[in-house]
């Protein structure tokens, strides 16, 4: 209440100017419930404002760009012109979470110009589709532009209530946090331990995922980031306005640009119910067309790999245990060995035989390069070369076995953030990648940016993954890239940039205080907006002191084992790993069949319940099969539904294949427990489901005939 009245008053001013400005100029586009309002405030400057039917979404906001030489477009402009065009296509992804999307919208361009000296162009385009809101600014060739560089954006979002929001800080080197569930009002980073750089305290990461008290489920992103900064959000926690945040570069600025030239896209998507949100392709059908002529070597899959095993300290990255070693200088074949190595041979095959003996496409490899010994925390520039093995790595041996096989290896390039060390060797990487029958690749950037002084989420960074995206597909390679920027949808223009990490996976179970029960049911509605996580789910041996008990003590993994099936579903990838060890596998194989049987590329998927950092269910159609598989998770709380099945075939009957908690079953005191059930079922069927506390289940549905 003690902002009430400075609210109100602020409220009403706004919405006077807001009138005056259109009596000006006030353009319009409208799709279905979402409408956009353009228009000039009396001062020149623009503004726009977004609302559901009658519910106000973003109040009147500014728009603008500020150039480093004084010139730039925040200050007063005119209108010179304006049109509004419909467009509806449907269009095919590569892979994905459904067989085709539809693109419907109603553009609306807004060209302008500067009321003053030189007089510079500037074109806004606003795309309203009937879940949301994209703009961008475009700055044509012209004669008074041509080099600027980008010193500040004044996109803002002022929103019309003190919404609940689901927030992270806005690290500029860093999305691997979890998730606070507060009211805009209460936001506040000071207290929360960094992991690179330290964030503002009101500066929030996007996706930014807020509920309003009046029912509305808003996410505000941004799409297509290329050529640019990411965007974070400062909040203003007194009258709940939501201002854009360039990441800056070494020296403060914010983007380098050439005209012509255009941002990415804002993005708002905005919906009445939270499956709506989800179901969302709003910043998919903002990023432009694939650019590959040729998709066919790029494929889905699942894969095993030499990993888990150093998180939870069973075996190490590095050969030997010594430090202050040169890259170019070591003789890496007389360094003695620690003896507990992960990536060597025997133990490769191990992992080999295993995804033969089971079906998945893949193994992935980390540790298997020379440099490990001395790589993390340095801020040195030759760590890895991406081509010399250890000397218990038999690169020609495994490659002949894995295809013996018909299993592929996968190939790890941690860059210890010393980007420059890795895009000068990236052609000879990916020759020899090339040469030994590697056509996927997991790039790592742990650390703090080389060149110094560049962020992660900067300029220079977003254009090297993309970057890389472009040349790894000109050598037919797939990527999933760990510690990126957060993604916006550029997998339907690379579709071979099958995956990314960009937030806290998994792996913080194994050497951190975890993840809270309610993170995957978040991860969905913030994360995952932006495009497919590799989040390794599928964990087993949810108690993490059975594999070091010295090292590992207390440790485990914040779900039920039902659960960590239910990610295969509800935690949408391409790109997924069984990630734990082969002999957690083997000790449950009657649990392990759904995470062979469970696809990884899809013709349907239906959001049935959902509520962010509660629950989730999912329901997932196979590609090119009748067959259906449903992914249930929930917070720390035990919840009981009743699922509809009509989303199934009419007149088809199925066997379903329920893995779901056991008796007593809670993420804390009892996660492995579990239990299979098979019913027959039909369209015409509920099945009732009981998810323990951080629990979860999975099911399968096979046809079968009458």
């Amino acid at each position: 209440m003690r902002n009430s009245l400075p609210l109100l008053f602020l409220l009403l001013l706004t919405t006077r100017q807001w009138a005056g400005a259109q009596t000006q100029s006030a353009l319009t586009a409208r799709q279905d419930k979402v409408s956009l309002t353009f228009a000039l405030a009396p001062d020149g400057r623009p503004s726009y404002a977004v609302s559901y039917g009658p519910k106000p979404v973003v109040l009147p906001s500014r728009l603008g760009l500020a150039f480093a030489d004084g010139q730039g477009f925040d200050g007063p402009l005119t209108l010179v012109g304006s049109d509004v065009k419909d467009v509806d296509e449907t269009w095919q992804p590569v892979w994905g979470e459904v067989k085709s999307i539809r693109n419907h919208y109603q553009q609306l361009t807004v060209r302008l110009r500067q009321s003053a000296p030189p007089g510079r162009l500037l074109t806004l385009v606003f795309r309203v589709f009937a879940d949301g809101v994209g703009f961008r600014y475009e700055l044509p060739a012209q004669p008074a532009l041509q080099y600027f560089t980008v010193q500040d954006e004044k996109t803002e979002f002022n929103l019309p209530a003190n919404h609940k929001a689901f927030w992270i800080p806005g690290d500029y080197d860093s999305n691997e946090y979890t998730y606070s569930t507060t009211r805009l009002s209460e936001v506040n980073s000071a207290g929360i331990e960094a992991i690179q750089l330290k964030s503002a305290p009101q500066r929030v990461q996007t996706p930014l995922m807020l509920k309003s008290d009046d029912g509305l489920y808003v996410n505000i992103h941004e799409a297509a980031l290329v050529n640019y900064p990411a965007m974070m959000l400062d909040v203003d926690t007194n009258t709940f306005g939501l201002r854009s945040h360039l990441v800056p570069d070494a020296l403060g600025a914010k983007a380098y640009l050439q005209a012509p030239e255009h941002t990415p896209w804002r993005t708002i998507v905005v919906a009445d119910n939270a499956p709506a949100v989800l179901a969302s392709k709003l910043i998919l059908n903002l990023n432009e067309p694939t650019k590959l002529t040729e998709t066919s070597w790029i494929r889905p899959q699942k894969f095993v790999g030499v990993w888990w095993e150093m998180h939870v300290n069973k075996a190490s990255w590095n050969y030997s245990d010594v430090s202050n070693l040169k890259l170019a200088d070591t003789d890496w074949s007389k360094l003695t060995p620690n003896g507990h190595h992960g990536a060597n041979t025997q133990n490769v095959k191990r992992y080999i035989d295993f995804a033969a003996k089971y079906g998945l496409q893949s193994v992935l490899v980390e540790g298997w390069n020379v440099g490990w010994e001395d790589w993390a925390n340095n801020w040195k520039e030759e760590v890895f070369d991406f081509v010399t093995p250890y000397p218990d790595f038999a690169v020609a041996e495994l490659q002949q076995y894995a295809q013996s096989k018909g299993v592929k290896l996968m190939m790890h390039h941690e860059t210890s953030s010393s980007v420059t060390n890795y895009e000068r060797r990236q052609d000879a990487a990916y020759r020899f990648m090339q040469g030994h029958n590697y056509d996927a690749v997991k790039t790592g950037y742990v650390g703090r940016i080389i060149p110094r002084g560049e962020h992660h989420d900067g300029q220079w960074m977003v254009n090297h993954y993309v970057r890389t995206a472009q040349k790894t597909a000109d050598n037919h390679i797939m990527v999933d890239m760990h510690e990126s920027v957060r993604p916006t949808g550029l997998h339907r223009t690379y579709p071979n940039w099958l995956a990314n990490e960009a937030a806290r996976g998994n792996e913080f179970n194994a050497w951190s205080s975890g993840n809270p029960p309610e993170h995957e049911t978040i991860l969905p509605f913030t994360r995952l907006m932006g495009g497919p996580m590799d989040y390794t789910p599928g964990i087993f041996q949810i108690k993490l002191d059975d594999w070091n008990p010295e090292r590992n003590k207390g440790k485990q993994v914040h779900t039920t084992l039902a659960k960590q099936l239910a990610l295969y579903v509800t935690m949408y990838s391409p790109l997924q790993m069984a990630a734990d060890l082969p002999e957690a596998y083997e000790q449950h194989l009657d649990a392990f069949r759904f995470i062979q049987d469970v696809p990884v590329d899809w013709d349907d998927t239906r959001i049935l319940l959902a509520e962010p950092g509660d629950y989730l269910t999912t329901v997932r159609k196979a590609k090119g099969k009748e067959e259906w598989y449903l992914g249930a998770i929930t917070d720390e709380n035990a919840r009981r539904q009743s699922v509809k099945l009509d989303f199934l075939t009419p007149g088809q009957r199925y066997e379903a294949t329920i893995y779901a908690d056991g008796k007593n079953a809670s993420w804390n005191n009892n996660p492995m427990a579990y239990q299979i059930r098979r019913v027959k079922v039909d369209s015409r069927s509920t099945l009732p489901l009981a998810l323990a506390p951080g629990g979860g289940a999975a099911v399968s549905f096979k046809p079968v005939s009458k």
